[in-house]
């Protein structure tokens, strides 16, 4: 059972793993430890925690595979759906936590969910609208050129990349539109 004081996992030799693992055993000296003596079984603390009564779940949840079993208390206002859905949790079923391919799934099922927030938006009467809502708006009378132009900024470095980042997946949408379009009128033309 997880979150329990007891360490998981077998003992093993530390010899053997000093051998196989460079620079292994680095902090075993307790006088290395700072955090050592709150180590110890018996020692009193102050601290006490008792665990929650676990929380009711009816459809499947995601869940580290670092765990047996979900945490006690979870959120449930944003359940997995469709793609991006699969995406996080085929990142949780098959990767740890301490691996890049886990979050790299992550950040790339939030892109799929915001691609699809943003073509959902057209169907709305208010679609989004890249330029007002990047902020650009409200930098005028702030010197928004110069601000920007000035030594000694951080940002200098990708401030080029900043508009084909911004820009650049509405022109590409743009021009897939009308590509799509001059397709069916060149397909419509010839029946």
């Amino acid at each position: 059972m997880p979150y329990t004081a007891q360490k998981p996992g077998g003992h093993h030799d530390p010899e053997e793993l000093r051998a196989r693992i460079p620079g292994w055993g680095a902090d075993v000296d307790p006088e290395d430890r700072p955090a050592f003596p709150r180590e110890q079984p018996g020692i009193a603390t102050g601290a006490h925690w008792t665990m929650p009564e676990q929380q009711n779940w009816t459809s499947e949840r995601e869940k580290s595979v670092e765990h047996e079993r979900l945490t006690p208390v979870f959120g449930t206002a944003q359940p997995l759906r469709g793609v991006s859905g699969a995406i996080r949790r085929y990142a949780y079923d098959r990767y740890s936590e301490g691996q890049a391919a886990h979050w790299l799934l992550l950040l790339a099922g939030d892109r799929v969910e915001s691609t699809g927030a943003h073509l959902r938006s057209f169907l709305t009467t208010r679609p989004d609208d890249p330029v007002t809502q990047s902020g650009i708006f409200g930098e005028r009378g702030r010197h928004p050129i110069s601000s920007r132009l000035r030594p000694g900024r951080v940002d200098m470095k990708h401030a080029w990349l900043d508009p084909i980042l911004v820009v650049g997946p509405w022109v590409l949408a743009a021009g897939l539109v009308f590509q799509a379009v001059r397709m069916v009128a060149r397909l419509g033309r010839r029946s």
